[in-house]
């Protein structure tokens, strides 16, 4: 079974073409065209796929190929990019140079999703699969991710034997990633007038310890094998009012990437209490919490998935990776969930983000082939 490079490259570009860029809460035409474009493909290969409103003009898109049984299996990718400031290529033209199909989303996540499709399309047209496979496209996993969130509870009542979540892998299975959890630091002064000093206590003054413990001190947390160590890092700087005004707040973000089984609220509470032990501060609940995934490389579509890339002459040596995806939100509702994708992360976001064809095409035979042996007993 050979996936064609000509139903490869339409398909890439045609998501590629329809701006999903994610409105962070903002204003902007989201993910609701290249959720039509996704069904309108499904439907037209026989595929029943409906559009599910997550948000206003923000929806998901899902699909289900049946199985021989009801059981079913999870191909989950993403239909929202990053902005395009700063591109230096067409975002949406789907551009073909030796081989690899540059633009917006290209590497993430449309080179994924449309390995999923056609997957699903080629499943679809043959003899039904041991799983039922239910392939989503979901909004919002470059925010909130709140697209998975109204997925699994839309899926809440289906016996799911696990999950394959679409991102840039190298065709490499990831079952491990880590979590984050992100809060601000403020420490407290008294504002002044800038040429009476001595009658002020300078806020951004009082940071600086703050900036040199974090420096100096890295999370007190075993490393993990996969993942090596846990890390924080301050990502913005914010305090003062004026050139002449001593400030009497200053503050910053606090960027901590989170290990499988440390719990990110846990995480927030005692570095909140280490930090405020350096003086009069105070530390926000944390405005962005993600888990961490760990999924066992003995669980059945993990080993299904090496099995098929050996099959391959592929490298099956899990891995893990530093940053977060849908993977962890599915695991944590009990889904064993493995990480898989054509293109490399070093491309997604990129000024000139593109992926191999060869490889969208690859990463879908792949994945069918992980459908026909996967165990559903």
């Amino acid at each position: 079974m050979t996936i064609s490079g000509e139903n490869v490259e339409t398909l890439v570009r045609g998501l590629v073409a329809v701006p999903s860029v994610n409105p962070r809460d903002g204003d902007g035409p989201g993910e609701a065209a290249v959720a039509a474009y996704a069904r309108d493909w499904l439907a037209a290969r026989g595929i029943t796929a409906e559009v599910r409103e997550v948000l206003p003009g923000r929806p998901n898109v899902v699909a289900v190929v049946p199985g021989r049984g009801p059981r079913a299996v999870l191909l989950e990718s993403h239909l929202d990019t990053v902005e395009t400031d700063g591109m230096t290529i067409d975002p949406y033209a789907g551009e073909v140079r030796d081989g690899r199909l540059y633009g917006r989303g290209a590497c993430d996540a449309k080179g994924p999703l449309a390995a999923f499709m056609l997957a699903a399309a080629e499943l679809a047209a043959g003899e039904p699969p041991p799983c039922t496979v239910v392939l989503a496209g979901v909004a919002d996993e470059e925010h909130r991710y709140r697209g998975v969130l109204e997925l699994l509870k839309d899926e809440a009542g289906r016996d799911f034997a696990g999950a394959i979540v679409g991102e840039p892998t190298d065709l490499a299975p990831v079952t491990a990633h880590k979590g984050c959890v992100r809060y601000t630091v403020r420490t407290l002064g008294r504002a002044g007038h800038s040429s009476r000093p001595h009658e002020a206590v300078n806020a951004v003054s009082l940071m600086g310890p703050v900036l040199a413990h974090l420096d100096a001190t890295a999370p007190d947390v075993p490393d993990h094998p996969l993942l090596g160590a846990a890390t924080r890092v301050v990502t913005r700087v914010r305090g003062g009012t004026g050139p002449n005004t001593i400030p009497g707040t200053c503050e910053i973000d606090v960027d901590r990437r989170t290990l499988p089984g440390e719990d990110p609220y846990a995480v927030w509470r005692r570095e909140g209490a280490e930090l405020a032990a350096l003086g009069p501060i105070e530390v926000d609940e944390p405005f962005t919490v993600d888990l961490a995934l760990d999924t066992p490389a003995g669980s059945p579509v993990v080993a299904t998935l090496c099995g098929a890339l050996t099959a391959r002459g592929r490298d099956a040596e899990v891995r893990g990776m530093p940053f977060g995806t849908d993977a962890s939100k599915i695991a944590d509702a009990g889904i064993p969930a493995v990480v898989f994708g054509p293109g490399s992360v070093g491309d997604a976001h990129s000024a000139a983000e593109s992926v191999a064809l060869a490889d969208v095409a690859l990463a879908a035979e792949i994945v069918i082939e992980v459908m026909r042996r996967m165990p559903c007993a």
